[in-house]
């Protein structure tokens, strides 16, 4: 039993990997690191920029033109039908042709207007972020911080904001910034997306004020506007960093249920959840006017968790997965040999 234990985990080999991986690196040296070598989160990464590139490059950003002739509320002559002229490499051969996604019933390009409806959806799940962002650490910080009766009076008032059912406080709002552009629907979606962080950002602070460096810092006469941004936020990011992270994927999801029910962006304004709410009845007879939304509806979320779940990983070493049985008598095979020739 013992020779058996011995051999599955030979001793000094996995402090001997976490010594290797972080000897002579900082703390944000070691956070890319690991962010780096996760194969999920590189995957989820490269996956967004590339959507995001090529909605912002194929029909262009505001008055900057894009690589493709057809806007998004084009009306054309059908080709082909209406059916995707797109044809893959494994049918033989590969063929972009006249409109790669099909068209609607009255000509329009669904390719520029998938393009156009995952910018404004990125556009919502990032202003959401940013807001959401903002008043959650602001919100936070100053209830962790202060404790007392401005904790008491900033919790209750984020309870008051969680009670209240996201997806009809949502629709209210949608249907009256919704229509306007992303933008405005971002911040009106983002002024009720904050309270998960900030109960996490308070967490994170009153553990952090109980600590020494905040203790030094008010022998050394900082004032608490100081210690709160200089000394304990930068120690919170880590926490901050991944709940938005997270945030931002549901965000997302948010704003198609909101835009699928004619709550959210309206016409003419084009998003992913608006093109799949128009073309829900084509299902059965044009099933490609709903399918290219939903795949980009799922390749972003699922983008933006998985880097959510890199970042969770790279700033918790908790979350670290142990290395192999190959790995660790490889470290302790060289930690035996360093440690041997330091005592010659």
């Amino acid at each position: 039993m013992t020779s058996q234990f011995s051999e599955l985990e030979p001793t000094g080999g996995e402090g001997a990997i976490e010594m290797r991986e972080t000897e002579g690196k900082s703390q944000g040296q070691i956070v890319r690191a690991r962010f780096f070598r996760h194969k999920g989160a590189m995957i989820g990464l490269g996956a967004l920029i590339i959507v995001i590139l090529l909605a912002c490059t194929s029909i262009g950003v505001g008055p900057i033109p894009g690589w493709w002739k057809y806007g998004p509320n084009q009306n054309l002559e059908l080709v082909n039908g209406g059916r995707p002229t797109l044809v893959m490499p494994w049918s033989g051969s590969f063929q972009i042709g006249e409109h790669p996604f099909g068209q609607d019933e009255i000509g329009r390009d669904t390719f520029a207007r998938t393009m156009k409806g995952a910018q404004s959806s990125l556009i919502v799940m990032f202003v959401i972020g940013l807001v959401a962002t903002v008043l959650g650490t602001l919100i936070g910080a100053l209830s962790g911080f202060f404790r007392g009766y401005t904790d008491t009076i900033l919790m209750r008032f984020t309870d008051l904001i969680i009670t209240m059912p996201v997806i009809v406080i949502g629709a209210l709002l949608g249907k009256k910034f919704g229509s306007a552009a992303p933008i405005p629907l971002g911040i009106a979606l983002g002024l009720i997306s904050w309270p998960p962080l900030a109960r996490l950002v308070r967490g994170d602070f009153l553990s952090l004020r109980e600590r020494e460096f905040v203790d030094a810092a008010r022998v050394a006469g900082a004032s608490n506007r100081r210690i709160i941004f200089k000394h304990i936020l930068p120690n919170a990011m880590g926490v901050i960093i991944v709940a938005v992270t997270l945030l931002m994927s549901t965000a997302i999801l948010l704003e198609t249920s909101l835009s699928y029910l004619e709550f959210g962006i309206q016409a003419p304004n084009v998003s992913l959840g608006t093109m799949i709410s128009q073309y829900q009845g084509a299902f059965n007879t044009r099933p490609w006017l709903f399918w290219w939304p939903g795949l980009f509806i799922i390749v972003i979320a699922l983008s933006v968790n998985f880097v959510g779940d890199g970042l969770r990983d790279a700033f918790d070493p908790r979350q670290k997965r142990l290395p192999s049985i190959r790995a660790m008598r490889r470290a302790d095979a060289r930690a035996q040999h360093t440690l041997g020739t330091t005592t010659r």
